[in-house]
């Protein structure tokens, strides 16, 4: 799936920025995308020290991830040179690795001085859980692929918006005109998100003054609104917060053991694209609740089928496909962010492999060439694991 990481890291890097740039902090600090890994060490367990949140409350029951009867401890070579997990993570910034396999723990390592009880920001895996919650509200009656998007969003009726589907938000295929050149300070991603109406949703309020450029559906383009619109059509569809949401259908029932935290933008809603911010073992219950179906205290969370459709390609998109707001690649679905950020699902392995890192660099190629290196490495001892 490492084909995905130039064009991925690009685009995640871009909406970090301006995930920083339009959350409302608590405290002055660098641009994201400008930190240190010292400040990466501090602040990323730490998110809701510097952005405003909401927090995802956990239940009083925790989803138990038993130990192996074996643990594993891959060592591979990697151009030139023998490496083991510790060798991995130390050369890679890694504050975490969690493997499971039908559901037992059989890897899990910390670094930078992280603990299993500390948070981690997860900066464009949350896509990947707006889609989940979406599927709930699917399953719960409360939203269709087919609606049109103006029937939660209708602030945008008579913009280009108009005729959009939610399956065209979820495959980002809208095909509204948008510009995610970060780096011209007129580009949309750079102006998105400010306040421009009191009342109004800043992303809202921005995207209904945009143009069209391809019909509905026809045309992938990595488009951030997209998301942090869909965010805002699951809140209204569900009536209530997407935190409030996620606990009420995922982290509570399913038993995720801390309280998630998630961005807010400067209307005050989640940010449907980035930022939630959780410990090494639930972000890998997120991955073992997809494994098991999207069931969650053994009731259906998701559609009949929902995991099955949203990790498989709906759209083409020049690389390998895209779902709905999953990356699809050969043997694997996964939800990534920038400066190492992964919950990578083998479902025919039963399989789940979490990484969470601060590299020194958002978009390196090789920094991504090593950990597809490390993944298949974990891939093959977990297969031969008993």
């Amino acid at each position: 799936m490492r084909a995905l990481a130039p064009l991925l890291v690009f685009v995640t890097a871009l909406l970090a920025a301006a995930a920083h740039a339009q959350a409302p902090l608590k405290r002055s600090t660098p641009m994201m995308l400008t930190w240190t890994q010292a400040q990466q060490r501090q602040w990323y367990p730490a998110m809701e020290t510097v952005f405003e949140t909401r927090t995802v409350a956990a239940g009083g029951v925790v989803h138990p991830l038993p130990k192996a009867t074996k643990a594993i401890a891959p060592t591979y070579e990697f151009k030139g040179k023998s490496w083991t997990v510790d060798g991995y993570m130390a050369a890679n910034s890694v504050s975490g690795v969690l493997v499971l396999k039908d559901g037992k723990v059989l890897l899990e390592r910390y670094g930078l001085g992280r603990t299993p009880q500390d948070r981690w920001t997860s900066f464009s895996v949350a896509k990947s859980i707006t889609s989940t919650l979406a599927g709930a509200a699917i399953r719960d009656g409360k939203l269709k692929l087919t609606d049109p998007v103006t029937t939660y969003l209708p602030e945008l009726k008579g913009s280009a918006y108009e005729g959009v589907s939610v399956r065209d938000l979820m495959t980002m295929s809208s095909g509204v005109a948008w510009n995610e050149d970060y780096n011209d300070p007129k580009s949309d991603i750079a102006q998105a998100g400010v306040m421009l109406e009191p009342g109004v949703d800043p992303y809202v309020s921005y995207v209904k003054r945009l143009g069209r450029a391809h019909p509905a559906g026809t045309t992938w383009h990595y488009n951030t609104s997209e998301t942090n619109l869909m965010g805002i059509v699951v809140a209204r569809a569900a009536g209530k917060p997407l935190a409030a949401y996620l606990s009420e259908k995922i982290w509570k029932p399913y038993g995720m053991e801390r309280d998630a935290v998630w961005m807010v933008d400067r209307g005050g809603l989640e940010l449907g694209g980035c930022c939630i911010s959780m410990t090494l073992r639930d972000y890998g219950r997120v991955g073992q609740f997809m494994l098991d179906g999207g069931m969650a205290g053994g009731k259906p969370v998701l559609p009949d089928g929902w995991v099955g459709e949203a990790t498989k390609v709906q759209i083409a998109n020049g690389l390998t496909g895209y779902g709905y707001f999953w990356w699809i690649g050969p043997e694997a679905f996964e939800a990534e962010g920038i400066y190492g950020q992964s919950i990578r699902v083998y479902p025919k392995d039963r399989l789940v492999v979490v990484i969470n890192s601060a590299w020194k660099r958002a978009d390196d190629d090789a920094d991504w060439g090593a950990m597809q290196a490390f993944q298949k490495a974990v891939r093959l001892a977990a297969k031969a694991a008993p």
